[in-house]
């Protein structure tokens, strides 16, 4: 005797089937995704140390900027790859060696250093659609407040609230910590220098939100972890990028045409 299936339960098993299918495939895809960027991530600390110490610090402050403001889970997130990926651009062949120029930039060296953002969203345009907002606030990481940044003059509230965060975070870390061409000042010199840029380099309210006593003392506690962490680990960390560095290098030269978008920005960069 054959038994018959009510309409309904039929129907709602396959429904169920469909959907544990396209969960499966959506977490299999989001794994990809993630798999990928950290790939990325890896690559910007085999072929530059300092770049990858520098992106992850930039990446705490942003937090507890992004925390402070009280943004979304979802914007967290985004708020937090931006950071990590802000500078990577700068691995292109075409600018590494110009980044890491120890004299001083020349002119069309400083031009082309400015592409760097529309290079580095160009890198990432391919997971879009996994995280739809990244590749635009790392475009958008050099912009200023007053409109007259790079590489699309965007002013004000045109500015993604990600890129508007991640300027500040690195610029917090580009104060405190040492370049080739002067040493690391302190949490509240940097204060200062942030406080002189508001209103016009930085957004007046993120800037008035930093200033308050509890979220600076977020951001000099995670200043002075930083500095303990990079006191005890330099040398087994630079030993393992220097084994691993010539077996990743993605210093890229794009060989098909960005999409769209990005290729406008480029051309605007230049």
């Amino acid at each position: 005797m054959i038994r018959h299936v009510p309409l309904p339960l039929a129907t709602g098993l396959a429904l169920g089937a469909l959907l544990a299918r396209e969960r499966h495939r959506r977490q299999r895809s989001d794994r990809f995704a993630a798999a990928a960027l950290e790939s990325l991530l890896k690559a910007i600390d085999a072929n530059d140390s300092q770049t990858g110490a520098h992106v992850r610090r930039v990446a705490s402050y942003a937090l507890v900027i992004a925390d402070a403001v009280g943004v979304a889970d979802r914007d967290r997130r985004t708020i937090e790859l931006a950071a990590l990926f802000h500078d990577i651009g700068k691995i292109h062949e075409a600018l590494f060696d110009i980044v890491h120029e120890p004299g001083k930039l020349t002119p069309s060296e400083r031009r082309a250093v400015t592409t760097h953002p529309a290079r580095g969203a160009e890198v990432l345009a391919p997971i879009a659609s996994f995280h739809p907002w990244l590749a635009d606030a790392v475009l958008a990481h050099h912009e200023r407040w007053d409109g007259k940044g790079y590489p699309r003059r965007l002013k004000g509230r045109q500015i993604p609230i990600a890129a508007r965060i991640v300027t500040l975070a690195d610029t917090f870390d580009a104060v405190t910590h040492h370049r080739r061409y002067r040493g690391g000042r302190t949490a509240h010199q940097a204060a200062d220098i942030i406080m002189q840029g508001r209103a016009t380099q930085f957004d007046p309210e993120l800037v008035d939100l930093l200033l308050l006593p509890p979220v600076f003392q977020q951001l000099t506690q995670a200043l002075r972890r930083s500095a303990r962490l990079g006191k005890d680990l330099p040398n087994r960390r630079e030993a393992r990028v220097k084994e691993s560095a010539p077996k990743i290098r993605i210093r890229w030269r794009t060989e098909s045409p960005p999409p769209a978008p990005v290729r406008e920005h480029l051309a605007e960069a230049r």
